[in-house]
């Protein structure tokens, strides 16, 4: 099989030149343009969420060989996480070779955060099952980086954080609003408020729902932190 040009690029992103062709179009190819002929890239994505966790679970042990289980689990859902997946995805412009059928294309499917993620994972089960788990293992701690290093100041989670600081003075947790929703179905802005019942308050936006309860949170954590 001959690739298209824009998978000979993604290739050349991902660092690795496939023997079998095949894998990489299964792995790009969302269910919205399968058909009896042509396979999609969910059994992909199941095979490769699992080979991502292992690389993941076995670079933490290295990085912290002091860290216990509490603090390694944390760190290890914010690498392996759609969100993370995703950014990566975006690192590599692997939306620019996603094969989408036309509705999907037409949503904006291309920058969509969970069909990122998706596909990331089938990327990452198509080089295991091209070439073995060694050199899957090698790409994916290319595409991630300085994240491995960096996670354990990512893993805090603001939301935990502050109602921890809620609870400790004996506040009803912290209370999250959806102020504002805007921009196309295919690249919303989400404005959310944190309340405290002392009065204390904050905002933050972002495209995820769950990102800008995350940033208000960490707003009003710093201010509290600062009282």
């Amino acid at each position: 099989m001959k690739l298209s040009a824009e998978l000979k690029a993604l290739e050349a992103r991902l660092g690795y030149t496939f023997e079998r062709p095949d894998l990489l179009v299964r792995a790009v190819t969302h269910s919205s343009m399968s058909s009896p002929t042509r396979q999609d890239n969910q059994r992909l994505e199941f095979l490769g969420d699992r080979v991502l966790g292992l690389v993941m679970s076995e670079a933490l042990l290295e990085h912290d060989k002091s860290a216990s289980e509490g603090q390694l689990a944390p760190r290890f859902n914010a690498l392996v996480r759609k969100e993370t997946c995703a950014d990566v995805a975006r690192d590599i412009d692997l939306g620019a070779a996603l094969k989408l059928g036309r509705s999907e294309m037409m949503s904006g499917g291309r920058r969509k955060q969970a069909l990122l993620g998706d596909a990331m994972e089938a990327v990452i089960a198509a080089v295991y099952r091209d070439a073995g788990f060694d050199i899957a293992r090698d790409m994916i701690l290319r595409l991630w980086g300085a994240r491995v290093q960096s996670v354990e100041a990512d893993a805090r989670d603001p939301k935990t954080s502050l109602q921890e600081w809620a609870q400790a003075r004996k506040l009803p947790p912290p209370k999250y609003d959806l102020v504002q929703r805007s921009g196309p179905d295919h690249a919303p802005v989400f404005k959310i408020a944190v309340r405290l019942e002392n009065g204390l308050s904050a905002e933050a936006t972002d495209s995820s729902k769950r990102k800008a309860e995350q940033a208000a949170a960490k707003a009003l954590l710093a201010e509290v932190e600062k009282g």
